[in-house]
């Protein structure tokens, strides 16, 4: 199984789980999430990058993951997300350089991915 398919699986049976339990605070809170990320003032695109740099920058690496994700499936390009990691490097610090580390890593995945289902 793939990094990518190792945390989406991961990601979605506890997701599952968490929301059967019917908290309602829980299910306000992810639905809060995602209608944060909806088209505003700011497009969605620009609302990931801003979470991936947030994310990265708070060394939260499944959040780092999720947005990566995201910000491909906005075809966001690899020169965006390296001003992205760039911007998040110099914000945190040398602290994030190993969360920096696993997002190159990610990312990568993610193209190559992407290539093998072209092929």
């Amino acid at each position: 199984m793939s990094l990518i398919e190792e945390f989406n699986a991961y990601r979605s049976k506890m997701n599952e789980r968490i929301l059967g339990s019917d908290n309602k605070i829980i299910k306000r809170i992810f639905n809060l999430d995602t209608n944060a990320f909806e088209e505003g003032a700011l497009p969605s695109k620009t609302k990931e990058l801003v979470a991936l740099s947030s994310s990265m920058v708070l060394r939260c690496d499944d959040c780092v993951r999720y947005h990566l994700g995201k910000c491909y499936e906005q075809k966001v390009s690899r020169k965006e997300i390296e001003e992205v990691f760039s911007i998040a490097t110099l914000i945190g610090g040398t602290i994030v350089i190993p969360h920096l580390r696993r997002a190159v890593e990610y990312w990568d995945e993610l193209e190559k991915n992407d290539d093998q289902k072209r092929s």
